[in-house]
């Protein structure tokens, strides 16, 4: 086994056995490795199933039902396009075209230097201001194309994105 495997483990076994409530799921402790490394390796699957004396089939399942759950690391930063139907209908496949085409991407994931991971989401929660983007849990709304590929610059150029947008 690898130092880096072996650390992941390490990290991956402390989360879990880290956790305060009464009831420990098969849940409850992928989420506390999400919260530990920022996405379920193998590993940590392998240790959640012997934790909880589970099958390895059974958290798989558990990852693969949750399409939050990242089973390949994020980037440093996360933008997400909406893709609830109030997006869709005013405009968020040219604002997701646009940023695809700033982040160079054919499609959702992440960055070839490991910056920015692009997801689509099935909503975000504010279609009052549709078009909506989300860039490291900051909404933007009332996207615009040109709007989405200045907030992928900004963050390709390393720069924050700390507001919101409305135009």
């Amino acid at each position: 086994m690898t130092s880096t495997a072996q650390s992941i483990r390490d990290r991956v076994r402390k989360a879990i056995k880290g956790q305060k409530q009464k009831t420990v799921t098969v849940l409850s402790c992928l989420l506390a490795v999400e919260d530990e490394l920022g996405w379920i390796p193998a590993e940590a699957v392998e240790e959640v199933a012997e934790f909880t004396e589970a099958t390895i089939n059974d958290v798989w399942g558990v990852v693969s039902f949750y399409t939050n759950f990242q089973t390949q690391p994020l980037g440093k930063h996360r933008m997400e396009v909406c893709w609830g139907p109030t997006c869709h209908l005013v405009g968020a496949q040219k604002v997701a075209d646009q940023v695809l085409k700033s982040l160079g991407l054919p499609s959702e994931g992440t960055t070839a230097d490991g910056a920015i991971t692009l997801r689509y989401n099935t909503c975000l929660g504010a279609c009052s201001n549709a078009p909506v983007v989300s860039v490291d849990h900051h909404l933007m709304g009332r996207m615009t194309p040109s709007h989405a590929a200045d907030a992928a610059e900004r963050l390709k150029r390393g720069e924050s994105i700390g507001g919101g947008h409305a135009s």
